[in-house]
């Protein structure tokens, strides 16, 4: 019998808002003005002592922070310890650890933390989870730039139908907006000198660096109707390739991406024609959203589905943002609702006519497509169906 992966839970922490229904409403609003960080998170609830808080760096709080609030809603799990996994992406990990432990060792080398290799691994978020739960399955982290938290969902979805897991708690967290993270974005001309993240419109400039997490629980469906937990959403179809082009540019054409969802599409067993909503990359970088809309038209044609991107209210927080945008999708299926892509005015004559959405609408849950694409070349596409 084939083995399903359905979502019963969702954790996030956003500079859209905290908690998953305060960060759906955050997706409704105007954007915030930069920093996109997270400025009322408090780590105290989800840790035993101030030593403790001190002894994980912010992205792996967040992940903690995002998994509890999943795991409350999904409940118990009721799984065998050892069939229960986490898979936790991040772009760049405890950037912050490194760099302060930078200046304490231009001081003194002595002075640098025993807790800095453990604060600063890209692994610290999903071990903090497991060994908080004393999940004892497969516990991993993907590092793949902005498609990382995709991925590690993607495989995810992967340990649950292919038979080694029961259920996964699954996700990524970036807490990158240091001085010396921002300015490397800054530096590079990936980031908008307006301060504004406009996805696929005419004036889009670089997209905004922001910090945010998200954990999603899956499980196996029959477990989770046994259990007669709440079914979200259900993963139906995942994929994921490579540019083998550049290191930060996408491969032209969208050659890269529309070869990721038409593969996503055939692991799904679906057709172009039955997805009705596509939660894009959607970066506001010239190049990205341009290949990305090109890709768009590649598979879907036009008119083709609905698409939103939701980086114009949650900027682009790196490793985490499939995991942010996995949990939109989830949410707007939950709500009926498709959130605005803000900032975006004037379509691009020079882009590829695409159906993006201006202004919150209602919508009918369907077939929906959720991608990221990374520095490095890195694709992913998950497909997500209501159940």
């Amino acid at each position: 019998m084939t083995r399903r992966a359905v979502i019963t839970g969702i954790g996030v922490i956003s500079a859209a808002g905290i908690g998953k229904e305060a960060f759906f409403q955050g997706l409704r609003s105007q954007s915030p003005t930069p920093p996109l960080v997270v400025e009322d998170f408090d780590p105290a609830p989800f840790f035993d002592s101030p030593k403790e808080i001190r002894r994980h760096d912010r992205f792996a709080q967040f992940a903690l922070a995002c998994a509890t609030e999943a795991l409350e809603q999904a409940g118990d799990l009721q799984c065998d310890p050892d069939r229960i996994g986490v898979h936790i992406g991040t772009g760049v990990g405890g950037l912050s650890s490194i760099e302060t432990q930078v200046l304490v060792n231009e001081k003194s080398p002595r002075r640098v933390s025993p807790f800095l290799v453990p604060m600063m691994m890209p692994n610290a978020g999903a071990a903090a989870v497991s060994m908080r739960y004393g999940f004892t399955g497969p516990c991993e982290t993907t590092a793949t730039a902005c498609a990382a938290s995709t991925q590690s969902i993607g495989s995810a979805f992967n340990a649950i139908r292919w038979g080694r897991c029961d259920a996964m708690l699954a996700g990524g967290s970036e807490a990158s907006n240091t001085p010396t993270g921002t300015q490397g974005f800054i530096n590079m001309t990936a980031t908008s000198s307006a301060g504004i993240s406009r996805p696929f419109d005419l004036e889009r400039d670089g997209f905004l660096h922001a910090e945010g997490a998200a954990v999603i629980v899956m499980e196996e469906r029959e477990h989770a109707l046994e259990r007669g937990v709440d079914i979200l959403a259900e993963i139906v179809g995942y994929a994921t390739n490579a540019d083998a082009h550049h290191i930060t540019a996408p491969s032209p054409g969208g050659v890269g991406a529309s070869a990721c969802m038409e593969l996503a599409l055939a692991d799904a067993g679906l057709t172009a024609n039955e997805v009705s909503y596509i939660n894009a990359h959607g970066t506001s970088t010239p190049l990205n959203d341009a290949n990305e809309a090109e890709a768009i038209m590649k598979v879907f044609g036009n008119p083709g589905p609905a698409v939103v991107s939701t980086k114009g209210v949650t900027g682009h927080p790196l490793g985490a943002a499939g995991a942010l945008e996995a949990a939109a999708v989830t949410l707007s299926m939950q709500h009926r609702l498709l959130p605005p892509t803000a900032n975006y005015r004037t379509a691009d004559p020079d882009m590829a006519p695409i159906h993006v959405v201006a202004e919150e609408q209602t919508w009918e849950p369907g077939i929906s497509i959720s991608n990221s694409f990374g520095f490095g070349g890195h694709n992913a596409t998950l497909v997500i169906a209501p159940t």
